[in-house]
């Protein structure tokens, strides 16, 4: 059942990065300056990448582990 949840939720990520970027881009903003784990130069890597259309929010979720919400 967990499985399944997560699956959901990364599905809903993905879509919501692709129809909504603006809106995917500042979560994982917010959930980039929160994380502990990652070193400066990592968040601002992943700052630019985020830029691009689309993709940089899939890619901070399905590469970095990360979450939008």
């Amino acid at each position: 059942m967990r499985d399944q949840v997560d699956g959901m939720k990364l599905l809903l990520e993905i879509l919501l990065s692709i129809l909504l970027h603006p809106i995917a881009m500042i979560l994982m903003w917010i959930n980039l300056i929160a994380r502990g784990d990652m070193s400066t130069l990592k968040k601002i890597v992943w700052f630019i990448v985020s830029i691009i259309w689309g993709l940089g929010p899939i890619l901070y979720v399905l590469v970095a582990e990360g979450d939008l919400w």
